[in-house]
């Protein structure tokens, strides 16, 4: 057994508070696979569980982080092996498992993706779950045969982590990209990631009308509710609207009228149950010909006691790029 330490999450009087403090490897839950973590993504569900949302994360102390990338250190089995470098995304890590704010996790092996070649801890982390996401959104674009030449692409959210990927994946692709996003301080950044045009989210306003002028071939959309019901009716006749979010609501109100009269295609998208082929075909892109630059450059590495106010940025929506968790820091 080994003494690490973790951020973990208290409830107290009512009060969910974190806080790094020590634990060891024996504390930790049943799984094959012992990893050192090395890196770890911030995102959203990572706010929710340390807010103490029960939707994400039923029990206190908990350590959050849904994402980790590491060293295989103890292994029952033959696959992984003691000494691989992995990635864990998503299933329940950080859940209602401990997660990757913690420099040890124990996950079955079912969770465990080898690292790519030619990629480390850190760069699996710039993009996480968050990256993952956009990449099997445009995943499934590509699939429902969305070309560059067929015109513009939106894509909501923009600013966000899910959002800022698929601004530049699109871009690297060939696609003229619309991002759309509510925090105007963030345009240059948008141009710089790809975008063709950046709009405010104004553009997705409510309308009354049950159908919209078409406006774009394709889109992702990362926020869910109002904003994508008006997507949808701007949507040309063929055109794919890829769904991964919902900042902005659960809730869907439409008609059928894009899908009866237009023929358009609404994809859900989930990054969570997946089966790992899946997330290993896409990270292997992603470290091969879907490499992004810009959101690698310009990620932002964060220690254990810069958690608190990385995670309060999410809820107040003041959030932006890529967050990397470093435990040497």
């Amino acid at each position: 057994m080994s003494t690490f330490q973790a951020w973990r999450v208290h409830e107290q009087d009512g009060q969910y508070v974190g806080d790094i403090e020590s634990l060891d490897t024996g504390e930790l839950p049943e799984g094959e696979v012992l990893i050192r973590v090395s890196h770890s993504a911030l995102n959203y569900k990572d706010a929710l569980s340390a807010s103490g949302n029960k939707g994400v994360t039923r029990e206190f102390p908990h350590t959050p982080g849904i994402d980790a990338a590491g060293e295989v250190v103890e292994s029952s089995l033959s696959k992984p092996a003691v000494g691989d470098k992995v990635i864990v995304t998503g299933y329940d890590l950080g859940m209602n498992t401990d997660g990757g704010f913690g420099e040890y996790i124990r996950v079955p092996a079912a969770w465990v993706v080898p690292m790519p070649a030619n990629w480390d801890e850190r760069k699996a982390m710039i993009y996480g779950t968050a990256g993952l996401t956009a990449g099997l959104c445009v995943d499934k674009l590509l699939r429902m045969g969305a070309q560059p030449d067929q015109g513009v692409v939106a894509v909501t959210g923009a600013s966000g982590a899910v959002g800022s990927v698929a601004v530049e994946l699109l871009s690297r692709l060939g696609f003229s990209v619309t991002a759309i996003s509510g925090k105007s301080e963030h345009a240059e950044h948008l141009t710089r990631l790809g975008a063709a045009e950046v709009v405010g989210r104004d553009a997705l306003a409510a309308e009354k009308k049950p159908m919209l002028k078409p406006r774009f071939a394709h889109a992702v959309d990362t926020v869910g509710g109002g904003p994508l019901a008006e997507l949808l009716k701007q949507v040309f006749p063929g055109g794919s609207v890829a769904c991964c979010g919902l900042v902005a609501g659960p809730q869907l109100e439409t008609t059928v009228l894009p899908f009866i009269l237009r023929g358009i295609n609404l994809l859900g998208v989930d990054s969570v149950e997946i089966p790992l082929a899946s997330k290993q075909a896409i990270w292997s892109r992603f470290a091969s010909e879907w490499t992004c630059p810009e959101t690698e450059a310009s990620a932002k590495d964060l220690g254990k006691a810069d958690l608190k106010g990385a995670l309060d940025a999410f809820l107040t929506g003041a959030s932006s790029g890529s967050l990397v968790l470093d435990h040497a820091l």
